[in-house]
């Protein structure tokens, strides 16, 4: 392995060996702006309440490259259940452990490493290159990469494409690349009843007994039927939370958890006005909070869908598949600035697990598949 193939690997390493358990950043964010900043890059840090994000960027013409991504990672769980300690880089058997190995250490250090290759071939490259780096994606979410886009938004400060670096690929490294992903929308539901004795059913309304047959017609409904990228979209019930614990008492209340995956074919305004009128057509009484958690999008063609598919076909020959599974991403809060927005990184079976890992050598491939990107987009001819 020669220096610069194993330049990734060292990265990787310090990165991990950082506990920047969510919204910690442990320095993560100042080593990687040091080694852009030797390579021409100025720093913007944007510190909203508890969470560090930085903008770092070089270049002042368009058009604009981002990579995006986190630095924050989820808790190890108990220690007692890994083969090595979580904030301890350890290779094994040609794979790389530790918490965030692959969610996303793995896939900042091939950033960085990538766009050091690339602006060492290309100098004078076109259009810019830019990071969008959080410490709050995988909690709350609220003062990480949105806050960011609001600050860039609010002066006309735009890019054109944006690579996020969320581990996408299932079996091998570069077999999927996420080209969108389904909206989200959460309802907390509190059907009320009146409470009492169990004997007693004249003198009673059962909350539950109200709700269920509501429940299984918006689980038995066909919301759309999904396109070519999207499945339909999905209504799941995550939690149902009634009764005092005592068998001989009716609630006076019951409390209903539930999301909606959506597809582009429906709207999260046409979701909230079918179920509000599915509730109201059964009579009961009910209060409904709605969450918004993410639109959905969808990078269907253009420059970085070649760009990127063309990257790893000439990296590991073979075509990835355009897929929009899977969970929400930070992507959700670029797309709406109109740029392209894709996700490829390492491959998510061991992701938030105990024992969390990377192939080393898909690092490797993962690294010249980014500066490819970048030399199919941004390289003078």
């Amino acid at each position: 392995m020669s220096n610069q193939e194993s330049a990734v690997l060292a990265l990787t390493k310090e990165l991990i060996s950082r506990k920047s358990v969510t919204p910690e950043d442990e320095g993560c964010q100042p080593l990687m702006s040091s080694r852009l900043e030797a390579i021409g890059f100025t720093t913007e840090q944007m510190v909203f309440e508890d969470t560090t994000n930085m903008w770092v960027r070089k270049g002042t013409e368009a058009p604009v490259f981002c990579f995006a991504g986190h630095t924050d990672v989820v808790p190890s769980g108990p220690v007692k259940d890994w083969h090595t300690p979580p904030f301890e880089p350890t290779e094994i058997n040609g794979y790389i452990h530790g918490r965030g190995a692959a969610d996303m250490k793995g896939s900042l250090a091939a950033m960085v490493v990538a766009t050091e290759r690339f602006i060492e071939k290309h100098p004078d490259h076109k259009g810019s290159i830019a990071f969008l780096i959080t410490s709050d994606e995988e909690g709350p979410f609220i003062n990480g990469t949105t806050r960011v886009i609001d600050t860039l938004e609010a002066r006309n400060e735009k890019f054109d494409w944006a690579l996020v670096g969320e581990p996408s690929s299932t079996h091998k490294i570069g077999d999927v690349i996420k080209n969108g992903r389904r909206g989200s929308l959460s309802g907390d539901l509190y059907v009320k009843g009146i409470q009492g004795h169990v004997a007693y059913p004249h003198l009673v309304e059962n909350p539950i007994h109200l709700a269920t047959p509501a429940l299984t017609e918006l689980a038995q409904m066909q919301w759309d039927e999904g396109n070519d990228f999207f499945p339909p979209t999905s209504f799941q019930i995550s939690n149902i939370n009634g009764g005092t614990g005592a068998t001989n008492v009716v609630p006076g209340d019951v409390h209903i958890q539930f999301n909606f995956r959506y597809s582009t074919e429906v709207t999260a305004e046409e979701l909230v006005k079918q179920v509000e009128s599915i509730l109201d057509a059964h009579g009961f009484k009910y209060d409904l909070d709605w969450t918004y958690n993410g639109l959905p999008f969808l990078t269907a063609a253009g420059d970085l869908v070649q760009a990127s598919v063309k990257a790893i076909e000439d990296t590991v020959h073979y075509t990835p598949q355009l897929l929009t599974t899977g969970g929400t991403s930070d992507g959700r809060f670029i797309a709406p600035t109109g740029a392209q927005v894709l996700e490829l990184g390492p491959c998510n079976a061991t992701i938030h697990k105990v024992n969390e890992c990377v192939k080393i050598s898909d690092l490797e491939h993962l690294t010249t598949m980014y500066e490819r990107i970048l030399e199919n987009l941004l390289a003078t001819k």
